[in-house]
């Protein structure tokens, strides 16, 4: 089966321009690949570089070294040397990404911020706010809610805010930086089902999960994320 994700050999490394140009190397010759219906969660101690590989695969971070082969409408761009407006057509369609925070326009309701991807990707509005109000009241977000900015929500009902935007789209590859960091136990289930039920669709999952009882029901294999001195 074909990897809807890979990297060759993806390096990343900061600069400290205010301290004399110190370089600091986080990631090095990482070699990543994530088949349709696969969740694979990364894995390594605090300070790893988890979020910054998370960060390189949606093109957050520009990689130093190395290749980002996402399939996207049947062929493989490398997202390291793609194009702005590639990029951006490939967030649309094709990869979707959970941070740990929800960055949205101040002022917009929060269910129109989870319908705004779908309808981006051509969905009829209605439909969409459907879905959005759908989602919502799965993750237990009070109806009261849906037509407030997210902008006062506490913590956990931001970040189900930012996970039924994630999810609503059904993209190919999702990226899911702890999910589940901010809610609690009924939520987390939730989520879990969300995940099951995105990978029996084809989805390719890459997640950070701290919490052991999440990434034990949804991750089929860890990836080993280890700085390399010699990061590019």
């Amino acid at each position: 089966m074909s990897a809807l994700l890979r990297t060759e050999g993806v390096a990343k490394a900061f600069t400290l321009h205010l301290q004399g140009g110190t370089r600091i190397p986080v990631l090095g010759g990482v070699d990543l690949v994530v088949s349709p219906g696969e969740c694979v969660a990364l894995w390594g101690p605090s300070g790893a570089g988890k979020s910054t590989l998370m960060r390189c695969l949606y093109g957050n971070y520009g990689a130093g070294a190395g290749r980002i082969l996402l399939r996207h409408r049947g062929e493989e761009i490398d997202l390291v040397t793609a194009d702005p407006r590639t990029v951006i057509e490939a967030r649309r369609e094709t990869i979707g990404y959970v941070s740990q925070f929800l960055r949205v326009i101040p002022r917009v309701a929060t269910r129109d911020i989870v319908a705004e991807p779908m309808i981006a990707r051509g969905m009829v509005k209605a439909e969409a706010l459907a879905r959005a109000t759908a989602l919502l009241s799965r993750l237990n977000l009070p109806d009261r809610l849906h037509g407030l900015p997210p902008a006062t929500f506490s913590g956990g009902e931001q970040q189900r805010v930012n996970l039924a935007r994630g999810f609503a789209p059904g993209y190919p590859v999702l990226l899911l930086d702890e999910p589940t960091a901010s809610l609690d136990a009924g939520n987390r289930a939730v989520v879990v089902e969300m995940i099951r039920e995105a990978k029996a669709a084809g989805t390719a999952v890459v997640g950070i999960f701290h919490d052991a009882e999440v990434r034990e029901a949804v991750a089929d294999r860890l990836f080993d994320v280890i700085p390399h001195q010699d990061a590019a």
